[in-house]
């Protein structure tokens, strides 16, 4: 089964990808993370990705659909993954699309997490205050964030909504309330 994990900045993607990771033995494809390990291991792609990063640029997205397929041809994912971060527009889920037909493969469902962007904001402003925020959290930058997911990322919700593929979920609820929503709907979903 494959599983794209969808929702703003904050809103527990990458909680709810380990979870699904431990429990039904998908591996998460996070792009972060799949770029880093590019580099680290010294790969051509890495070494291609490498020079663009230290640019400042953006990493094209050719260049992220060859590392999502490079990592998805590995033997763990021969039951599906957890894409946490990617696809970001239309564009790159159309790619993403195309890659998997080559493989036979699909998108089975898409999971919104659902959540309040002004709670959010005030979680970044109570981890600011007890001292526990991360290097990218302040109220500027989560602001930006959240403006450039509603412009470009949001939008996939139609794309794929429009596949029947949508399952929305209270994000807002505790981390096991939303692991149990998750959970019943893949369950219905299989």
């Amino acid at each position: 089964m494959n599983i794209v994990l969808f929702g703003p900045p904050g809103a527990g993607k990458g909680t709810q990808a380990k979870v699904l990771t431990e429990k039904r033995g998908l591996p998460q494809l996070s792009t972060g993370d799949m770029l880093r390990a590019e580099i680290a291991a010294g790969s051509p792609l890495g070494q291609k990705v490498e020079g663009i990063l230290a640019k400042g640029d953006l990493v094209p997205d050719a260049t992220v659909i060859d590392i999502i397929a490079n990592r998805y041809d590995r033997p763990d994912c021969a039951k599906g993954a957890v894409f946490d971060g990617f696809p970001r527009t239309i564009a790159q889920a159309e790619a993403l699309d195309a890659m998997l037909a080559k493989r036979v493969k699909k998108i089975d469902v898409v999971i919104e997490l659902k959540v309040d962007e002004a709670i959010l904001l005030g979680r970044v402003e109570q981890r600011i205050k007890e001292g526990t925020a991360r290097a990218d959290d302040n109220p500027v930058t989560v602001k930006n964030r959240l403006g450039v997911y509603r412009n470009q990322t949001a939008p996939l919700l139609d794309y794929y909504g429009k596949q029947g593929k949508v399952i929305t979920v209270n994000g807002m609820a505790p981390i096991d309330d939303v692991t149990r929503a998750i959970a019943a709907a893949l369950d219905k979903h299989r």
